[in-house]
């Protein structure tokens, strides 16, 4: 039989029927998934993809609290969903009480469309981006100089079904598209990329410019030592930054005293003010253009995750509110521990510091700094502080009296993005980003341009 030949919504009431487990959650991820790839202003490759993924997480109560086993397979068939559910209760069984045991979600909440087949993508996805594509491949021809990169398009749709009632879906699209430029000698080269749900927004020829306009300025070359310079983060730069912060920010692990949220003496810094300018940082499952899943989907449990929280409603939450710590993502277990809200963490991230002007204006109005393309290889270095280094990439540009004047060699930092926020001077329009670093996991993401007055480059990367 084929893997899809049964309608997941089935396959998800048949494992729920055959568990004996005091618990039970099932999810059914069905993904599609479509991509072209590029070089040298020609395409190369293009593919579609598709798969299923069912993951059975079974609770079983003991004298000493809950415990939970949790089994994932792909390509899974209906002769597959016994062997699936009973591996799932062993594990259970062998596994002692969870520390993050709860009681499953309750409720009736029943997606509309519970019984719908799943959505899906495919090559027709890229029917408006791929001729803009050529178009483009012919203007850099002309132009002199070579476009590689790739599109990736993907459709998951997410049904989860528990033994407490809950019969709960999303779809979720995801799209992201690099471009590259090089010279034909490749000692230039410049990046642009673009986060979509659809690529009917994603304008390349636009993207192509703003390349051609890099791989101009970098014709003069000017050498830089490190120090600290007044530098220009664009929002993708911004984002990747963010994110990180987000993924630190656990709840227990700040009052447990282990990471930058955590109060000396005991407990976390919600509530402390962390930049003057008017920034908030938020996450919104319903945000245009970057809508996430309204509810956790939870395939295992980790520090700010639990699969006993499959189900829970995930809302808007504010974490920074203007310039002061609001809130930090907590599970069930963790807001019991910490006394916190419980507040899931969103999959989505949005910077807003109030300010209008675009990068170009900011540029315009800068004396003397530098200007980046993104950031890359993004580590921790301590995390009290949550003190990052990294390296710029694909251009970093010298900015004098307003206009850019040449590229300067790229560099390794070290900056804390906590510690950004409080020196940060101005911030630009927030808009959709792609954050560079991340695209792999976390695309969905919105942030403006910040200037900072003494960005720590730590010292000087031969990196191009």
């Amino acid at each position: 039989m084929s893997p899809r030949s049964t309608a997941p919504h089935e396959i998800v009431e048949r494992a729920l029927a055959l568990s004996r487990a005091d618990g039970c959650v099932v999810i059914a991820d069905e993904e599609s998934s479509a991509n072209l790839r590029w070089a040298g202003n020609a395409l190369t490759t293009n593919g579609v993809t598709r798969g299923r993924t069912l993951t059975v997480i079974a609770t079983v109560n003991g004298s000493q609290g809950a415990a939970s086993g949790v089994v994932s397979r792909s390509a899974v068939t209906t002769d597959d969903l016994e062997p699936l559910v009973r591996a799932a209760e062993e594990a259970a069984r062998a596994a002692g009480p969870a520390e993050d045991a709860q009681p499953l979600v309750e409720g009736t909440a029943h997606s509309a469309a519970f019984t719908e087949p799943p959505a899906e993508t495919s090559s027709e996805v890229f029917g408006s981006f791929a001729p803009a594509l050529g178009e483009s491949f012919a203007t850099a021809r002309a132009g002199g100089r070579q476009l590689y990169g790739f599109a990736f398009h993907s459709v998951t749709s997410s049904y989860l079904g528990s033994s407490t009632g809950l019969r709960l879906r999303h779809d979720q699209p995801t799209g992201t598209m690099e471009l590259n430029a090089k010279s034909p000698d490749r000692s230039r080269s410049a990046w642009a990329g673009a986060s979509t749900r659809d690529f009917k927004d994603v304008d390349v020829a636009a993207l192509d410019t703003e390349l051609a306009q890099r791989l101009a300025w970098a014709e003069r070359r000017v050498e830089l030592p490190a120090g600290r310079y007044e530098t220009l983060l664009p929002p993708t730069a911004v984002a990747d930054l963010a994110i990180y912060q987000l993924w630190s920010s656990g709840a227990r692990d700040a009052a447990e005293g282990r990471t930058v949220f955590s109060k000396p003496g005991g407990g976390t810094r919600v509530g402390e003010k962390l930049s003057d300018l008017p920034l908030t940082l938020r996450s919104d499952p319903r945000a245009p253009g970057l809508e996430s899943a309204p509810f956790v989907i939870a395939h295992a449990s980790g520090d700010d995750t639990s699969v006993f929280d499959n189900g829970l409603p995930v809302g808007p939450v504010d974490w920074i509110r203007d310039g002061v710590l609001n809130r930090l993502p907590t599970t069930r277990h963790s807001a019991g521990l910490t006394g916190l809200p419980v507040t899931p963490a969103g999959d989505n991230l949005i910077l807003d510091g109030g300010g209008t002007k675009s990068l170009e204006e900011m540029v315009a109005a800068t004396d003397r700094g530098l200007l980046l393309t993104c950031l890359w290889y993004i580590r921790e270095v301590d995390p009290a502080t949550l003190l990052l280094t990294g390296l710029t990439r694909d251009g970093v540009y010298l900015v004098e009296n307003g206009e850019v004047t040449g590229a300067v060699n790229n560099f390794r930092f070290n900056e804390s993005p906590v510690d950004l926020l409080g020196r940060v001077a101005e911030t630009g329009r927030t808009e959709r980003t792609l954050p560079r670093e991340w695209s792999d996991y976390f695309t969905r993401a919105a942030a403006p341009a910040m200037r900072i007055p003494d960005f720590n480059m730590s010292s000087v990367s031969q990196g191009v």
